[in-house]
């Protein structure tokens, strides 16, 4: 943690993705951005003939052709942003883009209007008449599931129109958190400095060293704090924007908006909440027992990382984490293993953190294979997100090998069941693997922290952004004052009396990107309770199993979110897979409180 962060010319390119297998050189991307603008204009000429079979099929063609341009190119230029968020070149590009894509948009406003306005009946006919048309059944019968809500043809063009300024606040959020926003560097409690960033915060968290953590946490929530009026008003304006579109395609809520337009009903996100509100007994139990394993008077926040066995934590070099994640995904079989190794060995992954690097980690499933963005730093947490964002990986890959482009993306919901079932695998070969105590505790205590971070916490994060979104909806202006007061309410529900919810924890919200995404936060949650119950299942059942779980990774959106899982053994729009989950938790509390007992 105390070494200095690098700058980017000073990282192995071993260590660096290659951007090459999209793009020769800057000057190629620019020649291919010209390319994607004449497509348009192409495109634009079908304007009043999608009522004619063979004009539908042509025009979907080259739509379908058009969107695999804007996908190599949209991640050429956001991986580039990403590596040096500073970097002024790989900003303008970026923008270039989304001026391209907001202008393709627009030429292409006719295209839902006049697709909605053809009659069941007729489009059946299409289909006999024009046998091509089969490849985009899926397509258009999604698209019209949303026909009430598609606006005239001059509407509709009017809000493509406005879709540059409707991503104002995430981008500015993005500079505004990743590139201008620094923190002072921190002594641990030998008064050595250590930096604190987005990306070295959650391993100063990791330290058993008290005073390093409480310290680290002051810098970085202090320097929220300072701006949480500029954070505040970009919150309050991305709330805003997502309640303008939705108004103006008459739905009733920007909740009901975002998760109808990835077909996942509205009670699933609110069962998902009840479930958690009903078990949160364990959470507080959970806070109870790291109180008293601490042997703490009062439990911070900054207290609430380090490992519970700290002298069992050790530093894991990334050749070890990629050989052990390798191991522990073997029930997945070696068709899938020989993906992952191929990612490993071909450059998908850019591993480390150096200045200016966006803070986090993700994985982004370009047609010619993904890119996965790490933060890497040794602990045994960086080892998991190596797994979860190379499930993510996987899916994408066997999504896109296996289905036309414009079936091949699929829905934010399955997403995050991929990346949790390969964390819930690793977890359970690490487990298989020791007989020491101390260990075995270690391990628990990880797993553990998995479900308060993922389960408990991102639906508190959906909780939060259900209830602004609700005040904004109201007419209210989200202030930092009442930000932070429903947020500080929201810790002290879920977290219990045993932990001291101070003025820094309240402004957490300040620091959340996810906040941006458009209710996104939830399937964090739904996607690790499928997760666990697919990797036993796995596990159990082995080839039948991974077969069935094999084509839900494939599926890519050929089915609504909901049946895909279902295919795989999992309905998420019941209870028990999030009940089940938490039983889980409550167990290995059980065992855990056990094992400490015996150390």
């Amino acid at each position: 943690m105390s070494q200095p962060i690098r700058k980017r010319a000073e990282i192995p390119v071993e260590d660096t993705w290659n951007l090459g297998d999209l793009y020769a050189s800057d000057d190629a991307w620019e020649q291919d951005l010209e390319q994607l603008k004449q497509e348009g204009s192409l495109l634009a000429a079908y304007r009043d003939r999608l009522g004619q079979a063979e004009s539908l099929y042509g025009y979907l063609c080259a739509m379908e052709k058009a969107d695999e341009r804007a996908d190599r190119l949209g991640n050429y230029c956001m991986r580039k942003a990403d590596e040096d968020t500073r970097n002024a070149t790989y900003q303008a590009m970026s923008g270039k883009f989304m001026n391209a894509v907001v202008e393709l948009g627009a030429q292409l406003s006719f295209e839902t209007p006049e697709i909605m306005a053809i009659d069941d009946a007729t489009l059946e006919g299409f289909y006999t008449a024009c046998p091509g048309l089969e490849r985009y059944r899926r397509y258009l019968t999604d698209m019209r599931r949303l026909r009430e809500h598609v606006l005239s043809p001059a509407e509709e063009k009017l809000l493509a129109s406005a879709g540059e300024m409707s991503q104002a606040p995430d981008n500015i959020y993005s500079l505004f958190a990743d590139a201008d926003l620094t923190f002072k560097d921190t002594p641990d409690a030998e008064g050595k400095l250590h930096p604190v960033s987005q990306g070295t915060f959650v391993a100063c968290e990791e330290s058993p060293d008290r005073v390093l953590r409480k310290n680290a946490y002051e810098s970085l929530y202090d320097g929220f704090t300072a701006f949480k009026n500029t954070a505040a008003g970009l919150l309050n304006a991305q709330n805003k924007q997502l309640k303008f579109f939705a108004d103006a395609r008459k739905y009733p809520s920007a909740f009901e908006a975002a998760l109808e337009r990835t077909n996942v009903p509205t009670s699933v996100y609110l069962n998902l909440i009840e479930a958690v509100h009903n078990n949160a007994d364990k959470m507080h139990r959970y806070i109870r027992l790291r109180k008293k394993l601490l042997g703490l008077d009062q439990l911070h926040f900054y207290d609430i990382y380090t490992p519970l066995v700290p002298d069992v934590d050790q530093h894991i070099p990334f050749e070890q984490a990629k050989n052990t994640v390798y191991e522990a995904l073997a029930p997945m079989g070696e068709a899938y293993r020989k993906i992952l190794k191929e990612g490993f060995e071909n450059r998908w992954i850019d591993v480390y953190q150096n200045e200016g690097k966006r803070s986090g980690a993700y994985s982004a499933g370009a047609s010619v294979h993904p890119y996965v963005l790490l933060n890497y730093t040794g602990t045994l947490d960086s080892q998991f997100t190596l797994a979860h964002e190379m499930g993510h990986a996987l899916h994408s890959y066997l999504s896109n090998k296996n289905q036309n482009p414009i079936d091949a993306n699929y829905v934010i919901f399955v997403a995050e069941v991929a990346s949790t079932c390969n964390e819930a695998l690793l977890m359970e070969y690490l487990l298989g693997r020791t007989t020491d105590k101390k260990q075995r505790a270690y391990l628990i205590n990880h797993f553990l922290d998995q479900f308060r971070g993922t389960i408990y916490r991102q639906t508190m994060f959906a909780e939060f952004e259900l209830n602004i979104g609700r005040m904004v909806a109201e007419g209210k202006t989200l202030t930092a004052e009442d930000l932070c007061a429903e947020y500080r309410r929201l810790n002290e529900l879920y977290y219990g009396p045993d932990i001291e919810v101070d003025d820094r924890i309240a402004v957490e919200w300040a620091r959340i990107p996810h906040f941006y995404y458009n209710y996104y936060v939830f399937q964090y949650a739904t996607g690790y309770a499928a997760a666990i119950a697919l990797s036993r299942r796995i596990l159990d059942e082995g080839e039948t199993a991974v077969k069935d779980y094999l084509t839900f990774l494939s599926g890519g959106r050929t089915k609504s979110p909901i049946d895909l899982l279902k295919g795989a053994g999992v309905d998420m729009t019941a209870p028990e897979p999030v009940e089940q989950a938490l039983c889980l938790f409550g167990t290995l509390l059980d065992e855990m409180e056990h094992l400490m007992e015996e150390l």
